[in-house]
């Protein structure tokens, strides 16, 4: 199909031409663990399905088209995909990370990769000057968030993806919070893209998976290789869920950014929490590389439907969520649901009490994950759950 389309009609019709053999529009799932073989060394392109499912594969040519990339992988876990990309790696080599990352990536990290010889350094990547003052030789990858889980520190994709082409490094971008519709980090210079499909490309809290896209054959190469010898792949009715909520991505993040913004705006003008915390907000200190970097395929700046506030105390927090009625307290983010979490005790739960608070990851902020409900009802409820 022509790349040239827009990015809601690519959404829909990539990967998901109707059946030849019955014309069904949504195309079949195939549930099969193995394929028939015509004799032995011939097949029709697949062998196993841990190697490869035609579900998958539709799969991945989709994602890889929305990222703009050439080479898409799926994966059981956002957390499989980043553990993926790093067991590309050899014994010795240097990570940089960015210091605000998701917990469970810290946990991997620290925990996992740090015993295999691969050496872990955790950067504040809103600096450019700290990113280049903490590369050695030896450095191999660096791996940002942007915006950052839960603080909503940016790092400039663009910058950085030179410094790394300037010292032969990967720059391995995880785009979870802004989806593909809402930033393009290989478009960037970025080498690689990373999701947790289970958050806006699912859409619907009812899926797990992870994505990692790019445009490098070599890359590609590797990670094909590791996810074929790992096996952490998603289910091939995982997948089909998947391309059925990539073709209404577009109109479910615009929506859900869209009450993100309106009701960060609200808040920020009341005097009922500590701070809000949003890079639609002018307040926000990268809030110009927000709407220079987050932009949509219609060239509109974006800025999420993640918000972050401090509520003063942990006496506060509790009463407030206590009193919420459409927000859940769940650990995740990105369904047409709106959720809440508190990430110091939740998502970074396994980050140390002393590096959270060097990062100002305090026990009073919550993070809002907004839905797509009406923007009206989300505001009242937060406004009579904090005035109760």
């Amino acid at each position: 199909m022509n790349k040239d389309y827009n990015f809601q009609t690519k959404a829909i019709h990539i990967g998901n031409k109707p059946n030849k053999e019955s014309g069904s529009v949504s195309p079949p799932i195939h549930l099969t663990s193995t394929f028939e073989q015509e004799k032995v060394g011939s097949d029709k392109g697949f062998d196993y399905s841990r190697g490869g499912n035609p579900t998958r594969k539709r799969l991945e040519e989709n994602l890889a088209v929305l990222e703009n990339g050439d080479f898409g992988l799926a994966f059981s876990s956002g957390m499989a995909a980043t553990t993926a990309l790093f067991q590309t790696l050899e014994s010795g080599d240097h990570i940089i990370i960015g210091r605000n990352v998701y917990g469970g990536t810290y946990r991997m990290s620290v925990k996992v990769m740090s015993k295999l010889g691969l050496n872990v350094e955790f950067v504040d990547t809103r600096s450019s000057e700290l990113i280049c003052s903490a590369i050695k030789k030896s450095t191999k990858l660096i791996f940002v968030e942007t915006p950052t889980n839960p603080l909503l520190e940016l790092c400039d994709i663009k910058k950085v993806a030179e410094i790394c082409k300037e010292n032969e490094i990967v720059l391995a971008v995880d785009n979870t919070f802004m989806s593909p519709y809402g930033q393009s980090p290989l478009s960037l210079g970025a080498d690689v893209v990373m999701h947790s499909a289970t958050k806006f490309i699912g859409g619907h809290s009812d899926l797990l998976a992870g994505a990692l896209i790019t445009s490098n054959p070599n890359i590609a190469d590797k990670l094909y290789f590791v996810q074929k010898s790992v096996g952490a792949v998603p289910s091939p009715f995982d997948c089909w869920l998947m391309l059925r909520s990539t073709k209404t991505m577009a109109l479910r993040v615009q929506k859900q950014s869209d009450n993100a913004l309106k009701i960060a705006k609200r808040l920020e003008l009341s005097s009922d929490f500590k701070s809000v915390i949003y890079p639609g907000l002018e307040s926000h200190p990268q809030y110009e590389l927000a709407k220079k970097q987050q932009v949509n395929p219609e060239g509109d700046s974006i800025f999420g439907s993640m918000v972050s506030l401090k509520c003063g105390s942990i006496k506060k927090r509790d009463k407030f969520i206590a009193k919420l009625r459409l927000f859940t307290l769940a650990e995740s983010l990105g369904g047409v649901e709106s959720l809440i979490s508190v990430p110091y005790e939740m998502t970074h739960a396994a980050v140390p009490p002393v590096i959270k608070e060097s990062m100002g990851l305090t026990n009073d902020l919550v993070r809002l994950s907004f839905g797509v409900e009406c923007v009206e009802d989300l505001y009242h409820d937060i406004l009579s759950a904090i005035n109760e």
